[in-house]
Parts: structure tokens; C-alpha cells; sequence
């Protein structure tokens, strides 16, 4: 195996450990607030330590790949994870589960933001299907998360063996990345032609980023809930609604792989909005019949499914990525995902379960406009360049 798709697969398996670590705060909530004293509602502020820390992360993450190693920068960032996963489980107060939590979510964006980087680094304009399996690879951890967390907690009498597993799991990456030759930043590389990235067209990929991570974050979160709540299925069959969510937004990863190497990012991107749009508007439309509300659902997670990596291979063919870009649209992304959830639960009891699909709807409407705008602004920026495919 040649020493590139060496470390492309070593950020895969990177990508799985972090699929394993972001969703496990779900499952564990419950004993958290058990082991700290704390109600759920006092325990819940964990979620907004994780979101802030993951938006101060994302900041800091492009700040350290300009100026460090890339490679070192993620194994040091895993001993920091490793060490606030073995301490998790002794923290006995809420103050104390806070700061480590803000800690965990940005450590776990310094390693986001940073295998997005290097691999575009690694891949330059052939990125995309290499990027599509990154995300897949989030999935795999993703899915599996959930069935070894929920079977550590019934080996113990607390948090201890799901915290220590999430600490052995990042030893393999940790000793690989110490090894492992690290990319260079394209700002390093005199061979490259110099594309800096014009503040308007940055300006709109980071709107777009929010945009897009609203839709996912809105709809991921909240179909349980509407689900539950609009009468369309009880608490079994609405936890299945959004398994399959997730069913169809991992499929939808897998089958963008082989279609990323063969068709322009622009258009994939219409098409994944296309479908997310008809999805939402099925399920709007005819929501007092299941049948839709399922269907539109699949279509949904397979619509939204390879939006974020084709939009970084997207944004590749159009300015130099430096760890600084990147970190910008995760921090639109992280933005977005923290406003839009709040705001859909500010209005659910008011306006009913209904505001789920009537914002999550309008947000990708808005998000295919913008995108429209960015491929016009991205085609008058490359007429004098006909041979780039855009």
C-alpha cells in the first residue's frame, strides 16, 4: 500500500474512534447525573459544554495545524482525550463534569477539524471520494457507539468501563500518528499555485456550513420528539424512525464514494438538497399518514448524508485550504448546530410539532439558494480558467 492511502486509512480508523467518543454522552446522561447528584435538567448543561467546547476547538484547531506538525498535533490531542475519559468517571461534582466536558468536545474538534485538513492536504483536488468515506467512517463509529457504551454500563455499577474503553480505543491512532510522516500545508508547498480565498466567497461556504449543520443537527435531534409528539408513532417506533434516519444517512455516505469520483461536487450538492427538500416536503405535506413520515424521513438522512464532505471537496477546488479555512466552516457548522436545535425547542410547545419540518424545511430551501449563489460566484471566478472542473 503506497504511503498515502497509508494515511488516509489511518485517518479513517481515526475518524471511527471519534464516531465511538461524540455520541456516547446520550447513554451516559443518566449515570452522569446519578454520580454528580444533579436533576437532568441541571445535568443537561453537559451538551452545551460539549457544543462550546467543540466551537472554541474548531477556532483553535486551524490556529495549531498553520504551525505545528499535523501529525504529532493529533496524537497529543488523543493523550488529552485518553486522560479526560479515565478522569470522567471520578469527577463527583457538575461543575467538575462541565469543564472536563468542555475540554472532551475540544479536544474531539482539534482531531475533527484536523483529519479534514490533512486529507484534503493528502488528496488536494481528488478529495472527494477519499472525503465521502472519511464521513463514512464517523458513521461506523457512530453506529457502533451506542451498543458497546449501553454494554458497558450493564458490566458496572457506573460510567468506568464506558469511559476506559474510550480511552484504550484512542491508543492505536495515538502510537500511529507519533510514526506516521504528517502532510504539508499547501501554503508550505512552492510547486502549488498560490489560490487565496477571496473574503466573500469564504463568507458564503461559512454561511453554507451553518446552514447545512442546522438542517442535520434540527432534524437529527428533534424527529424523536416530533415523532413522538405529532402522534405519528409511540416512544419504540419513533427511536426506529430515527435509527432509520441514521440507516439512510450512512448508506447515503457509502454510495457517494463511488459517485464522487465520477461527478462534479457542485452537483451532488443540488442533488443531496433536491432530495432532502422532497423528503421534508412529503412528510409536511401528507403528515398525518406514517408512510410519509418514514419515507421522508429515509430521504431525508440520504439526502443529507454526503452534503458536508462534498462540501469541503467543493471548497477545495476553489482556494488553498489551510487549517485557518477549515476551521472556519466548522465553526459556522458548530454554530449553526447549536442555534438551530435551541430554537426549534423554544418554539415546539408553542407552535407544536410541526415547526420541526416548517424550519428544518425552510433552512435547506435557504441553504440550496445560497449554494445556487456560490456556484455562480465560484463560475465567474474560474472563466479565465476553462479547463477547471467546478
Amino acid at each position: 500500500m503506497s504511503p498515502k492511502l497509508t494515511t488516509t486509512f489511518s485517518y479513517y480508523l481515526l475518524f471511527i474512534v471519534l464516531g465511538i467518543l461524540l455520541p456516547s454522552l446520550g447513554l451516559l446522561l443518566p449515570s452522569l447525573a446519578e454520580q454528580s447528584g444533579s436533576s437532568i435538567k441541571q445535568i443537561s448543561l453537559l451538551f452545551s459544554a460539549a457544543s462550546l467546547g467543540r466551537l472554541s476547538g474548531a477556532l483553535l484547531a486551524g490556529r495549531l495545524l498553520d504551525r505545528m506538525r499535523g501529525h504529532p498535533l493529533m496524537a497529543v490531542t488523543l493523550i488529552f482525550i485518553a486522560g479526560i475519559a479515565i478522569l470522567m468517571p471520578f469527577a463527583p461534582f457538575l461543575w467538575l463534569l462541565i469543564g472536563l466536558y468542555f475540554a472532551f468536545g475540544l479536544t474531539q474538534a482539534i482531531i475533527d477539524v484536523g483529519a479534514n485538513t490533512l486529507i484534503i492536504w493528502i488528496h488536494k483536488d481528488k478529495v472527494a471520494p477519499f472525503m465521502n468515506a472519511l464521513h463514512l467512517s464517523f458513521g461506523i463509529g457512530a453506529f457502533i457507539s451506542p451498543l458497546i457504551i449501553s454494554r458497558a454500563l450493564d458490566i458496572s455499577n457506573g460510567t468506568e468501563w464506558a469511559y476506559w474503553f474510550m480511552a484504550v480505543v484512542t491508543l492505536p491512532s495515538m502510537i500511529w500518528f507519533f510514526r506516521l510522516p504528517s502532510p504539508s500545508s499547501p501554503e508550505k508547498d512552492k510547486t502549488l499555485e498560490p489560490r487565496p480565498a477571496p473574503p466573500y466567497l469564504l463568507i458564503l461556504l461559512v454561511l453554507f456550513f451553518g446552514f447545512y449543520v442546522s438542517a442535520e443537527a434540527g432534524f437529527s435531534g428533534w424527529i424523536y420528539s416530533y415523532a413522538l409528539k405529532s402522534g405519528i408513532a409511540d416512544a419504540k417506533n419513533a427511536a426506529y424512525l430515527t435509527s432509520a434516519f441514521f440507516a439512510a444517512y450512512t448508506f447515503g455516505r457509502l454510495i457517494a464514494i463511488p459517485i464522487a469520483t465520477r461527478v462534479a461536487p457542485k452537483l451532488i450538492l443540488v442533488v443531496d438538497f433536491i432530495i432532502s427538500i422532497i423528503g421534508l416536503s412529503l412528510m409536511l405535506i401528507f403528515r398525518e399518514i406514517p408512510a410519509f413520515t418514514w419515507l421522508g424521513t429515509l430521504l431525508a438522512g440520504f439526502g443529507m448524508a454526503s452534503i458536508f464532505p462534498t462540501a469541503l471537496a467543493f471548497a477545495e477546488k476553489r482556494m488553498m485550504v489551510t487549517g485557518r479555512i477549515t476551521s472556519f466552516f466548522f465553526v459556522g457548522g458548530s454554530l449553526g448546530g447549536i442555534l438551530t436545535p435551541w430554537l426549534i425547542g423554544q418554539l415546539f410547545e408553542s407552535i407544536g410539532p410541526i415547526v420541526v419540518l416548517i424550519v428544518i424545511l425552510s433552512i435547506c430551501v435557504m441553504a440550496l439558494a445560497l449554494l445556487a449563489l456560490l456556484i455562480l460566484t465560484a463560475s465567474s471566478q474560474t472563466q479565465a480558467k476553462p479547463n477547471t472542473h467546478v
